[in-house]
């Protein structure tokens, strides 16, 4: 039996199928990565280093910066979902999947037909007024200058979660949960190096099966039992 007919035996076998994803899972919609040799994070702008620009003390700040950096680097408005999301979506559909788990902040799942998405690091389409509370979308804030303003006067943050910030706690306990209840985790995409998302693998019960979908070596690599270095779209859509 192949990895792949292992998989597929395994996803029909198990009655909780949780997917845990990141960056890697975006990026065949023109979405970069972050951690990869040449990803984002390996870069800086004015000597300044992507992920600090991206931390709540520069927001603060800096949010004009903040903010012209957001436009010109990190939103994508017109990306769309790639055949991963789309495997994904039909494998909840056919009720193989549970769960969407995921660091990504792009929305793709969910337009991707994705009904169970549980978002850890926020979403880019949502913009709140700090003042009133008020949500406002990308397109707001891409045609837009300068730094956002709410019809109150409030200046807008991005719905995400930035560096300093911690994730919401109740989107995190619903994922634990999710991860103590799993016969099966597949986690793509993803280097599983931060925390405390990276930290769901060890919610997992002994008995539960690890498929780690990533082109680089992970920490978690000698729990899984199952490793797929191929493209994680081409191994979800072999599932279907």
């Amino acid at each position: 039996m192949t990895d792949i007919e292992t998989l597929k035996s395994w996803l029909r076998e198990s009655k909780h199928t949780v997917f845990l994803g990141g960056a890697g899972v975006s990026t065949a919609s023109g979405i970069p990565d972050f951690r990869s040799a040449h990803g984002l994070y390996m870069q800086k702008k004015s000597g300044i280093s992507y992920e600090e620009m991206l931390s709540i003390d520069y927001y603060r700040a800096h949010t004009e910066e903040f903010y012209d950096f957001l436009r010109n680097v990190m939103l994508y408005p017109d990306a769309k979902p790639n055949p991963a999301h789309y495997a994904l979506s039909q494998l909840e559909r056919d009720g193989l999947l549970e769960v969407v788990i995921t660091q990504n902040i792009d929305g793709l799942h969910q337009l991707a037909g994705s009904k169970n998405v549980i978002e850890l690091h926020g979403n880019e389409n949502r913009y709140i007024c700090q003042k009133c509370g008020k949500v406002y979308d990308m397109r707001h804030v891409m045609d837009c200058g300068g730094v956002p303003l709410c019809s109150c006067g409030g200046r807008l943050k991005p719905d995400v979660v930035l560096y300093g910030e911690t994730l919401n706690e109740r989107d995190l306990s619903h994922a634990v949960q999710y991860a103590l209840d799993a016969d099966l985790m597949i986690v793509g995409g993803t280097s599983l190096v931060v925390y405390p998302v990276a930290g769901l693998v060890q919610y997992l019960r002994k008995d539960a099966r690890l498929v780690i979908l990533n082109r680089d070596p992970t920490p978690y690599d000698s729990r899984a039992q199952l490793i797929f270095r191929e493209d994680l779209a081409d191994v979800l859509s072999a599932c279907l």
